[in-house]
This record gives structure tokens, C-alpha cells and sequence, in this order.
């Protein structure tokens, strides 16, 4: 892997019409839901309905994104003969898979910022915009798993078609459908099993790992009741962040491997 190598990635995508529509989109949105929570509500400290809808816009948006952008790019690789023809190069699958993982956090690490700036600039004239700190550390996490899943969905997926397919069937899963199966399960099983399949739902599902840990770390752990103490003392401890972390870099060690290993495989049957 080289600069020049990350820095081609880089290019080709900031030239594709998915990434400047979506830059524009989340600009847009991001923007308007922020002025019209500052316009409407008094700026106050702690967790109020301001941080709630930040916290909902970057955990529901910026995951969708990145899952079907991040895996169509890596399919166009494969559909167009692209990545065929790299395997005749000495390059490795490995540098293959974290050239692109590189390229994918930088080029929306570079969105998200032009994002922030356009909130900020509008929002200079009404009276300027607070951001609070969490949105950055929020961010970053979301921008290092959720990358890093998609690369993994890019290297499983045949076409654009279905790399998109799959984005859009993940981010449903962790959006959407793990919440309604906790709920249906709550209408019938007992509150210990329930808050027992909370616990591991939390741990087992990125979107609300990453949900959890900014309660953690903001220390508003209040908001989810007498229930999770006990968990969220641990993981106010050095070792819960240490494990905290170790789960994190999990996600996306793990998706990277498993990437640079399904392209070999993939490599000795071609």
C-alpha cells in the first residue's frame, strides 16, 4: 500500500455521482434539522430533544451511506474486471482491502466536515451553532466501523445491484428490525430475560454499541434507567473503556480480515 494508491482511491470516488449527491443530501438535511432544533428549543445543558435528534441524524443516516456506498465501490471492482486485472500486479488482497477501507474514512471524514462547516456558516446567522463535542467522537466511530462493514459487504457481493441490496439489507437490520424484534419478545418474556437480550442485542449490534457508547462517555447514563447500573458502572471504569475499545477495534479488525480473506479465496477460484 502506498499514498499514491490511497490517494487514487480517493479520487475516483470523490468523482462518483453517488458521493456528490449524498454529500449534498446529508448537507441538506443535516443542516435543516439542526436550525430548526436551535430555532425552536432554548440551549440548555445535558440530554434534551437538540442531542436526541443530532444523535438520531448521524446514527441513521450517516451508516446507510456509508454501508451502500462503501460496498458499491469495492463491487464496481469486481463487476468491471477491475480488481482481475490488480491480481496480475504484485499487490496483496490485503493492501487491496485497506487502500480501500483508507480512501472510504478519509473521502467521508471530508464530507462530514464540509457538512459541519455548511451548518456552521448557516447557522452564523441566527445566532451562531453549537456543536457538542460528542458529535465529533460519534462520528469518527461510526466512520471507522461502519466502513470497515462495508468493505467486508463490497467483497461479498457479485454487482453494484447486490452490493446495494446488502448495504441496504444490513443497515436495516441494525437500524430497524433489532429493535422491533426486542420489542415483540417483550410483549411475552420476563423483564430479567428481556433486559438479559437488551444487554446482548447492545453488544452485538454497531449502531446501538455505538448508542450506548455516548451515554457512556457523556456520562448520561441516567436516561436508560436503574436497569443497565450495573453495566454502565463497568464501562465507567479504565477497564470498561478499555473493553469498550477493544470491541470497537474489533468490528473493524474483524471485517478487514474476513474481506482480505474471502478475495483470496475468491483469487484461487478464478
Amino acid at each position: 500500500m502506498s499514498i499514491q494508491m490511497v490517494f487514487l482511491e480517493c479520487k475516483q470516488l470523490l468523482r462518483s455521482k453517488w458521493i456528490q449527491i449524498v454529500t449534498i443530501l446529508f448537507a441538506i438535511v443535516f443542516t435543516a434539522i439542526l436550525m430548526i432544533q436551535h430555532l425552536a428549543l432554548p440551549e440548555t445543558d445535558g440530554f434534551t430533544r437538540q442531542t436526541a435528534s443530532l444523535l438520531n441524524i448521524l446514527l441513521f443516516l450517516l451508516p446507510l451511506f456509508m454501508l451502500t456506498i462503501g460496498s458499491m465501490n469495492i463491487a464496481s471492482d469486481n463487476e468491471s474486471g477491475w480488481l482481475g486485472l490488480l491480481r496480475t500486479y504484485p499487490l496483496t488482497m490485503r493492501q487491496y482491502v485497506t487502500t480501500k477501507y483508507i480512501a472510504l474514512c478519509l473521502v467521508f471524514a471530508g464530507i462530514i466536515l464540509f457538512v459541519f462547516a455548511v451548518a456552521f456558516f448557516v447557522g452564523s446567522f441566527f445566532g451562531g451553532l453549537k456543536l457538542p463535542l460528542f458529535a465529533i467522537s460519534i462520528t469518527l466511530l461510526i466512520l471507522f466501523i461502519f466502513n470497515g462493514l462495508s468493505v467486508l459487504l463490497g467483497c461479498l457481493a457479485k454487482s453494484r445491484l447486490h452490493a446495494l441490496a446488502m448495504g441496504l439489507g444490513v443497515w436495516s437490520i441494525v437500524s430497524l428490525l433489532f429493535s422491533y424484534i426486542i420489542m415483540a419478545i417483550g410483549t411475552f418474556s420476563s423483564e430479567n430475560l428481556l433486559h438479559k437480550l437488551v444487554i446482548l442485542i447492545i453488544h452485538i449490534n454497531p449502531l446501538e454499541w455505538i448508542r450506548y457508547g455516548y451515554f457512556v462517555f457523556s456520562e448520561q447514563t441516567a436516561v436508560l434507567g436503574p436497569a443497565f447500573y450495573g453495566i454502565s458502572k463497568f464501562y465507567s471504569t479504565p477497564s470498561g473503556y478499555f473493553f469498550f475499545l477493544l470491541i470497537s477495534s474489533l468490528w473493524v479488525i474483524g471485517s478487514l480480515i474476513m474481506a482480505t480473506f474471502i478475495l483470496k479465496i475468491r483469487g484461487k477460484r478464478v
